[in-house]
């Protein structure tokens, strides 16, 4: 039955060619078999603890028993493709985090090496200065006293890095010192473009957020109110029976679009810190 499995785990690995890069852009150190064995058993733990919780809650009603055993593969597909994409939800987090201090970081740099302070102490002062983006600095600068060439730790660190803007100003980087170019003066142009992007975005959120705030309004707050209120009124002149689970099933179909209407501003909102 473990062979079985362990071929199940395999194939479905095969179907993801990109996980093993994914799991490491995320910094995950599990291996992409590992990480599906994982996911499909807490997929299953959780499918299996809600339909019981359910089936705890609606037992004195009988006809939700055949209900919660059809909900039991779908609670475990929907469990098991949230757990998927924790990969994306690390790397998205990476993201932003490195994005929030990129500008900066980056002009301390530029600062630094105009100074005529060399590209490796520059490295170790931006790790002392930046929490979030510094980490990855303070990998290369640890490489390097490891024997590790500059180039090779730079090289290295975009491999494994998911900020596509982190990526632009490193290769810029390696491409000045393959072509004997000034690193300060390269970098300008990407940090400046980079500021730009981030200024767009930030643009852009602004005239996203009127109508989302808008919508919030209307749709978690006004007709939720206005419609409960109109339904009661309904339920009482056609003689409607509001059971529990009914009442429970509305509350938690409102909170559940609240929620997506927080979490969709949360995630529009731009990384970039000007």
């Amino acid at each position: 039955m473990i062979k079985i499995i362990d071929v199940l785990i395999q194939n479905v690995s095969r179907l993801f060619p990109n996980l093993n890069l994914k799991l490491k852009h995320a910094g995950m150190a599990e291996t992409p078999e590992e990480f599906i064995k994982k996911a499909l058993i807490s997929a299953l733990f959780f499918s299996f603890s809600i339909s019981l919780f359910l089936w705890l809650v609606l037992s004195k009603l009988g006809q939700f028993t055949q209900m919660i055993i059809m909900m039991l593969p779908i609670l475990f597909l929907l469990a098991f493709f949230y757990l998927f994409k924790m990969p994306d939800v690390k790397i998205n987090k990476k993201i932003k985090e490195i994005d929030s201090e990129i500008v900066f970081a980056g002009r301390f740099l530029i600062i630094e090496l105009e100074s005529g302070v060399p590209l490796y102490d520059s490295f170790k002062n931006v790790s002392k200065n930046y929490e979030k983006i510094g980490k990855y600095f303070t990998e290369i600068t640890t490489k390097i006293d490891l024997g590790t060439g500059i180039e090779d730790a730079l090289n290295e660190t975009v491999k494994f890095t998911p900020a596509p803007n982190f990526r632009r100003i490193l290769w810029q980087i390696i491409n000045s010192q393959q072509t004997g170019a000034d690193i300060g003066t390269s970098l300008k142009s990407v940090v400046n473009q980079v500021t730009q992007e981030q200024m767009i975005n930030i643009k852009e959120y602004g005239r996203k957020l009127n109508p989302l705030a808008m919508f919030y309004m209307i749709i978690a707050v006004i007709l939720p109110s206005i419609g409960i209120t109109m339904f009661i009124i309904l339920s009482t002149f056609l003689n409607l029976n509001l059971s529990l689970p009914i009442l429970l099933f509305i509350s938690f179909f409102l909170g559940f679009i609240q929620f997506m209407f927080l979490a969709m501003i949360k995630s529009s909102r731009p990384s970039g810190e000007l």
